[in-house]
C-alpha cells in the first residue's frame, strides 16, 4: 500500500513531463507510421544544374520512364484517333413500323384504295429507309465526316456520322420527297400519317469510353532500358534532359523497388531517429523560448496537433497522386501558431514540419524552398485577421510568391518559357484559396483547445455585450472605471509591445465580481451612506477582496476565455486593502493579522496582467487626488508602483524595469491630460 502511495504521488509530481513524452512520442509513430516505406534514392537533383556527386553508375538494370507529358500527348492522341460507338435501338424501330402500320386506317375514305396503297407504300419506304440508316437526337456530337461505329446487336459494322439523319430534319426531307413526287396532291394525307420521329441511334458514351480506357491501359509508361553498370553521369557534368530522365526514372525505381521485412524495419527506424530529432528541436526551443507555452500541456497538445494536420493531409494527397502536394495550404500552419502564440514560434515550427516533409516529397529542395519563402512572407504581411480586407490581401501576396518562385525554378530546369506547365499554378491558386479558411479554423481551435485569438478579443471589447451592459447598468462606476483602466493599459501595452488588445478586453472585465456587492465600492456610492460604516473593518475587507473570486465565477458563468479570467484573477496580486487594515489595528487592541486584510493572488505571470495591475492601482488612487499639480501626478505614480515593485507583484511576470519606467511614463501624461494639467512655469 505505501508503494503504491509513492508510485501516485511520483506519478502526480511527473504527469506533465509523462504526457509530454507520451505526446511526442504518439507524434513521432503517427508521422513516421503513414510515411512512405520504399527505398530511397540518395541523392539530390534538378534539371540544368551540375552533377555534385562522384560518378554515378546504374546499381540494377531499369527501364526509362517516359515523362507525364509524353503520356499525357500519348493519350490525346489515342483520344483524337479513337473511333466512337452508336447503338441500334431495334425496338425503337419496331414500335415506329406498328404506328405506321395503323395509320393506314386512318388515310380518308374518299380516296380510291388503289391510291391508298400508294400513299402508304410510299411513306412505309422513306422511313424504312431513313431508320435502316438510322435517326439521332438533334444534337450534333460530331463532324459529318468522323467515322463511327454502328453496334447492331453483336454486329459492328463503320459508318459516317453525317449518315444519320437528325430528328428535326426527317419531317422537312420527308415533305421535300413528297413535293418531288406524283402523290404531291396528298401532302396534308401523308404529312398526318405520323407525328413523331423518334431517334434509334444514341452515342454509346460508355462503351466508347470503356475501349478508350483499354487503349488507355495499353499504352507502355517506359521506353528504353537502362543496364546495370552503365555510367549514368560523371562528377561536375551538367544535368541535361537525357540524363535527368535516367536519374528521373532511377528515382522511381527505388520507390517501386519491394523492400524486406528487415530493410522495412531499418527504414522505419532511420525515419523514426530523424522526425523524433526534427520535434524533439521544436520542444528544446518551445522550452527555452516559450517556457509558458512549455508548460501549458494543452497548448503543446495544440501545436503537434497542427503538426500532424499538416503532414496527414500533404501524405494524403501524395498517395492520391503527387502532382498535387501543392494544393495543401500548408502555409496555413504558421498563420495558426501566429494568431494564437507568435510569429517567431509560428515559423520555427513551420520549417520544422517542411524539414520532416522533405523526407518523402518528390524533388524536395524546391519544395521546401517555395514553402519556406511563403511562411516567411505569411509570418511578415498577415496581420489584424479581424480585419477581413487583410486576409484576402495577404493570400494574394501569398499566392504571388508561389507564382514568381514556380516559375523562376521551371525556368532554370526547361531554360525556356515554353516547356513550363502552367496549368500547375492552379494548383497554388488552390492552395491560396485554402488559406482563406482560416477563419472558420480558428474559431473550431477556441472552442476545441481553449485558445483565445484577436478574432474573439475584438467581440468581447464591445461595450455593448450583454455582460458589460449588466456590468454599466449594475456598477456604473465600476464600468466607468474599467473602461479609464482600459485606456491607460492600452496605450501602456502598445508603448512596450505588449498585446494591446488583450490587456484592455483584461481591463473591461477586470473588476466583474463587484456585481454582487456594487454598493460596496466607493465608485458605486452616490449618496453620503457608506455600508461599510455598518460592519466591521474584517468583514469589509472580506467583501473587497471577495469580489475577486466572484468575478471569476461570473466569468466561467459566462464563458469567458481562462486568459481574460487571468486578468481577474490576478489584478490585485497579493496586496493589502490597506485602509481597512489600518482601521482595524486602529480600532482593536487585539493583535490584527495582516494575512485576513490580503488578497490570496496569485500575482501577475505575464508582461499583460502587470500591465493591468499597475494602470489598476493608478486609475483608481487618482481619484483620491484633490488638487493635482504636474509634480504630484509624478510623485504619485511612482509612490503607487514603486510600493508594488517593492511588495515583489511583478516578480513572475516578463517585464523588465527599463519596461516599467516607460509604462510609469504612460501613466504620468495620460493622468495629466485627464486632470488637464499644464506645465508649472516658475514664476
Amino acid at each position: 500500500m505505501e508503494y503504491f502511495k509513492q508510485f501516485s504521488n511520483q506519478f502526480y509530481k511527473y504527469q506533465g513531463l509523462i504526457y509530454k513524452v507520451f505526446l511526442f512520442a504518439l507524434s513521432t509513430f503517427l508521422i513516421v507510421y503513414f510515411f512512405p516505406k520504399g527505398a530511397q534514392f540518395k541523392y539530390d537533383f534538378t534539371k540544368n544544374q551540375v552533377w555534385q556527386y562522384d560518378d554515378y553508375y546504374a546499381p540494377f538494370s531499369f527501364a526509362l520512364y517516359k515523362s507525364d507529358q509524353q503520356i499525357e500527348d500519348e493519350k490525346k492522341e489515342i483520344e483524337s484517333n479513337h473511333i466512337p460507338y452508336f447503338k441500334v435501338d431495334i425496338g425503337i424501330w419496331n414500335e415506329f413500323d406498328k404506328k405506321l402500320q395503323n395509320a393506314k386506317s386512318t388515310i380518308p375514305d374518299s380516296i380510291l384504295p388503289s391510291k391508298q396503297d400508294e400513299i402508304f407504300n410510299f411513306a412505309k419506304a422513306y422511313f424504312d429507309e431513313v431508320y435502316q440508316v438510322g435517326v439521332i437526337d438533334n444534337e450534333k456530337q460530331f463532324n459529318n465526316n468522323q467515322l463511327v461505329f454502328l453496334k447492331k446487336g453483336n454486329l459492328v459494322t463503320e459508318t459516317l456520322y453525317g449518315q444519320f439523319s437528325q430528328r428535326k430534319n426527317v419531317k422537312r426531307n420527308y415533305r421535300s420527297q413528297i413535293e418531288n413526287s406524283n402523290l404531291k396532291e396528298f401532302e396534308e394525307v401523308l404529312i398526318d400519317l405520323i407525328e413523331e420521329y423518334p431517334a434509334n441511334i444514341s452515342f454509346d458514351k460508355s462503351f466508347t469510353q470503356r475501349k478508350l480506357d483499354k487503349k488507355f491501359d495499353e499504352i507502355s509508361y517506359t521506353e528504353g532500358l537502362v543496364k546495370e553498370g552503365e555510367k549514368i553521369i560523371n562528377n561536375g557534368e551538367l544535368i541535361d534532359a537525357d540524363k535527368y530522365k535516367k536519374l528521373d526514372s532511377l528515382r522511381e525505381e527505388f520507390k517501386r523497388k519491394n523492400i524486406s521485412q528487415n530493410q522495412y524495419l531499418f527504414v522505419s527506424l532511420g525515419y523514426s531517429l530523424l522526425v523524433a530529432l526534427a520535434l524533439l528541436m521544436l520542444l528544446l526551443f518551445i522550452k527555452l523560448y516559450r517556457p509558458n507555452i512549455y508548460e501549458n500541456n494543452n497548448k503543446l497538445t495544440f501545436i503537434f496537433f497542427n503538426i500532424l494536420l499538416v503532414v496527414g493531409l500533404t501524405l494524403l494527397v501524395m498517395e492520391f497522386s503527387n502532382d498535387y502536394i501543392y494544393v495543401v495550404p500548408i502555409c496555413i500552419l504558421p498563420l495558426t501558431l501566429k494568431v494564437f502564440f507568435d510569429a517567431r514560434l509560428g515559423l520555427f515550427t513551420h520549417v520544422i514540419t517542411l524539414l520532416i516533409l522533405g523526407f518523402v516529397v518528390p524533388n524536395s529542395y524546391e519544395y521546401m524552398f517555395l514553402h519556406i519563402i511563403a511562411g516567411i512572407v505569411t509570418i511578415l504581411t498577415v496581420s489584424e485577421l479581424y480585419k477581413r480586407a487583410n486576409l484576402f490581401l495577404a493570400v494574394g501576396r501569398i499566392t504571388l510568391i508561389y507564382f514568381f518562385a514556380y516559375l523562376a525554378f521551371n525556368l532554370i530546369q526547361e531554360a525556356s518559357f515554353q516547356q513550363i506547365a502552367f496549368e500547375n499554378l492552379i494548383y497554388f491558386a488552390i492552395n491560396g484559396i485554402g488559406l482563406l479558411f482560416i477563419q472558420p479554423l480558428i474559431y473550431g481551435y477556441e472552442k476545441a483547445f481553449g485558445l483565445i485569438s484577436d478574432l474573439s478579443l475584438l467581440e468581447l471589447s464591445d461595450t455593448n455585450s450583454k455582460l458589460l451592459k449588466r456590468l454599466s447598468e449594475v456598477a456604473p462606476g465600476t464600468f466607468h472605471h474599467s473602461l479609464n483602466v482600459a485606456n491607460l493599459a492600452e496605450a501602456s501595452a502598445n508603448e512596450v509591445q505588449a498585446n494591446s488588445l488583450l490587456v484592455r478586453v483584461g481591463a473591461l472585465y477586470h473588476d466583474l465580481g463587484k456585481m454582487k456587492n456594487p454598493y460596496y465600492f466607493t465608485e458605486n456610492q452616490s449618496t453620503s451612506v457608506n455600508p461599510h460604516d455598518e460592519i466591521s473593518p474584517k468583514e469589509s475587507a472580506k467583501i473587497i477582496i471577495d469580489h475577486r473570486i466572484n468575478g471569476i465565477e461570473i466569468a466561467k458563468k459566462h464563458n469567458l476565455p481562462d486568459r481574460i479570467i487571468d486578468f481577474i484573477r490576478t489584478h490585485h496580486g497579493t496586496s493589502t486593502v490597506y485602509f481597512f487594515y489600518a482601521k482595524a489595528k486602529k480600532e482593536s487592541e487585539d493583535e490584527v493579522k495582516r494575512e485576513d486584510f490580503q488578497y490570496p493572488g496569485p500575482i501577475p505571470f505575464s508582461k499583460e496582467t502587470a500591465i493591468l495591475m499597475m494602470c489598476d492601482a493608478v486609475e483608481a488612487a487618482s481619484k483620491s487626488l484633490k488638487e493635482p499639480t504636474a509634480k504630484i501626478v509624478d510623485q504619485f505614480v511612482e509612490k503607487i508602483i514603486d510600493k508594488q515593485i517593492e511588495e515583489k507583484q511583478f516578480l513572475n511576470a516578463d517585464i523588465t524595469f527599463k519596461e516599467i519606467e516607460v509604462i510609469k511614463k504612460v501613466l504620468k501624461a495620460k493622468l495629466k491630460n485627464i486632470f488637464h494639467l499644464r506645465i508649472e512655469y516658475p514664476e
